[in-house]
């Protein structure tokens, strides 16, 4: 049975293409069908591959094998709706671009393996830990690192776009108007459960704004959380429809201070005053000709996620979902003992890679954004609780509370007994 992929674009072109980016970039390319298995390719495995394929074979915990980790990141590419980074089982980086039709993968583009930097012993260390490998073993994979080619991080971007640029006319336009009416539906369940619960409370009439709850979407969208962004907008949409009875004026007004509201908090987070302005302006103008609160709202929870993605403009689209992935995995760890090296390995990057494109994003190094939303918690256990500071300081990730009354200075300008008084 002839694979869906030829259905779309014909077997010869798709060799032709796959040849031209080939004698272009002289990396392994392949075309794989839905179940991550290879249709056609250029350019031969390299040594390192085929011996560490060898371990995965034998080894109890290479259960999930090559074509098993492609699928996974194709599909994480189509989530995306582009070209996707990510690092093999051996810490080897591949590019993967997703073909899809219909809300379906069909296919995807696979360019890899490759290097972004030198091949070192902790790059070896952390197969031999996860394998059980000999020294032996660990010794001919590290004369087979000459056969895996190096690009420099740069260059991996800019093979992502080019992927992006051939293989996107591929894919219909009506993936976009799926993906809102999802969007739509699950909005409106998260928002149903916010007015479920006012409506269990006690004398909702006696109960004002939750201005607190404002405060921390604020905080949410500075952090760039859009998970979490979401989920607060809702609940405040939640009590602005309970309160106002569905009336269409009443929602329209509130979303526009919301929006105001959020507009300096995106810039406040690092978003140029041009753009927050012209994505408030655009709200505004959608929001004339929204005819339904379950428009409004939509428009407005995209609104936020504008607001969000703003705040990375000196990235790629690709990379700044990679970085979004980054923030959040950060969020909702920060009272850990989190290092680059382990958020780094959550969006399967190589760490230096990944430090300098957070930097890049964030305007921030890894440990200044961490310690950026570590304070932002504390401010509001310092406010809202009667816990120690020590306790505050050990809640939100911090070792010593010497240390953390050093950076909340550096971060305040107050010490953390001055900004609670």
């Amino acid at each position: 049975m002839q694979p869906y992929l030829y259905t779309i674009i014909s077997q010869k072109r798709l060799n032709d293409m796959l040849n031209c980016l080939y004698s272009c970039l002289n990396l392994p390319i392949q075309a794989l069908d839905e179940a991550g298995n290879t249709l056609c390719g250029y350019g031969a495995a390299a040594p390192f591959c085929t011996q560490f394929k060898k371990i995965l074979a034998e080894s109890e915990a290479g259960k999930e094998g090559c074509r098993e980790l492609h699928t996974k990141a194709a599909q994480r590419a189509m989530e995306l709706g582009e070209s996707y980074v990510f690092s093999c089982h051996a810490n080897l980086n591949h590019i993967i671009f997703p073909l899809v039709n219909k809300d379906t993968l069909f296919g995807a583009i696979l360019i890899g393996p490759f290097l972004m930097d030198e091949p070192d012993s902790t790059m070896l260390l952390d197969i031999a830990k996860r394998y059980s490998l000999s020294t032996e073993k660990i010794l001919d994979l590290y004369e087979s690192t000459g056969s895996v080619r190096i690009i420099s991080p740069d260059m991996a971007t800019q093979i992502s776009r080019l992927l992006s640029y051939t293989f996107t006319p591929l894919i219909p336009t009506a993936i976009q108007q799926l993906s809102d009416s999802r969007s739509k539906i699950v909005q409106q369940s998260r928002i149903n459960e916010s007015i479920q619960m006012y409506k269990s409370a006690e004398a909702i009439q006696g109960q004002t704004y939750p201005f607190e709850k404002e405060k921390l979407l604020i905080r949410r969208v500075k952090e760039r959380d859009i998970q979490d962004s979401r989920r607060v907008l809702n609940e405040l949409l939640g009590y602005v429809l309970f309160e106002g009875g569905n009336n269409l004026n009443i929602i329209r007004s509130r979303a526009i201070e919301l929006c105001s509201v959020l507009s300096r908090a995106a810039v406040e987070g690092g978003a140029n005053t041009e753009v927050a302005l012209k994505i408030s302006n655009n709200f505004l103008q959608e929001l004339n000709s929204t005819r339904s609160q379950e428009e409004l709202c939509h428009e407005l929870q995209k609104t936020v996620e504008f607001f969000i993605e703003s705040m990375f403009v000196k990235t790629s689209g690709k990379n700044s979902e990679i970085i979004k992935n980054a923030v959040q995995y950060m969020t909702q760890n920060y009272n850990k003992p989190l290092t680059l090296e382990e958020t780094a390995r959550h969006v399967r990057l190589n760490p230096s890679y990944f430090s300098s494109l957070f930097k890049k994003a964030c305007g921030s190094s890894f440990k200044e954004y961490l310690n950026y939303i570590r304070i932002e918690e504390s401010k509001n256990l310092l406010t809202n609780t009667n816990y120690s500071i020590i306790d505050i300081a050990i809640a939100v990730g911090f070792e010593e509370q010497s240390y953390f009354t050093r950076v909340f200075k550096k971060y305040t300008g107050l010490t953390p007994k001055q900004y609670r008084n």
